[in-house]
């Protein structure tokens, strides 16, 4: 994975910079996604610079963000977890972060749940659209129990599970919502 580009500016837009990694003779220009707030922080096209970056590996793309500080990069690996907690209201997973306790994130999710409902699909979680979930308890809370069992994330299972039971619909039993989760998980 990238984890920090060190090149020339060779072009900026309104979400993005792309850097220069080659000297003299020219190199590869490394397409950055940034915050504004970071984009205005950089030095002119031209001059060099240094990005701290995190890589998402998606199916159909490879997408690079770049950050100026450790704060800044930390930051966002806490929000794109949030999404997902969020969207399987699943304060638990945000107790996770420093600071935060169980009264805290359950605001957290109360506050946010509507919000995230009315994201695009394109940001929703893993990229599709966020299923709608399942009342809580039964068969979904089992299947959630038993993916986290195996070492899955209980909102990267919330995600699968809530799609597989939109595919198979509310009378699928636990055998059917666990084969064709882990079949999900696999891909």
């Amino acid at each position: 994975m990238i984890a920090l580009l060190r090149g020339r500016i060779a072009a900026q837009g309104e979400d993005h910079v792309v850097i220069d990694t080659g000297g003299e003779a020219g190199g590869v220009g490394y397409l950055v996604q940034c915050a504004g707030k970071t984009l205005h922080r950089l030095p002119p096209a031209g001059q060099r610079a240094e990005l701290r970056i995190i890589t998402q590996v998606r199916e159909d793309s490879i997408t690079l963000y770049g950050f100026l500080t450790p704060v800044e990069e930390q930051w966002f690996r806490i929000l794109q977890g949030i999404q997902g907690a969020i969207a399987a209201q699943d304060a638990r997973a945000l107790t996770r972060a420093a600071g935060v306790g169980p009264k805290l994130a359950g605001r957290i999710v109360a506050e946010l749940k509507d919000r995230v409902a009315k994201l695009p699909a394109a940001l929703a979680i893993g990229g599709a659209a966020t299923p709608t979930p399942a009342p809580a308890g039964g068969v979904v809370e089992d299947a959630l129990a038993a993916l986290q069992n195996l070492g899955y994330g209980r909102s990267e299972a919330f995600a699968v599970v809530a799609r597989v039971q939109n595919e198979l619909g509310v009378d699928a039993t636990l055998e059917q919502l666990l084969a064709a989760s882990l079949k999900g998980l696999a891909r």
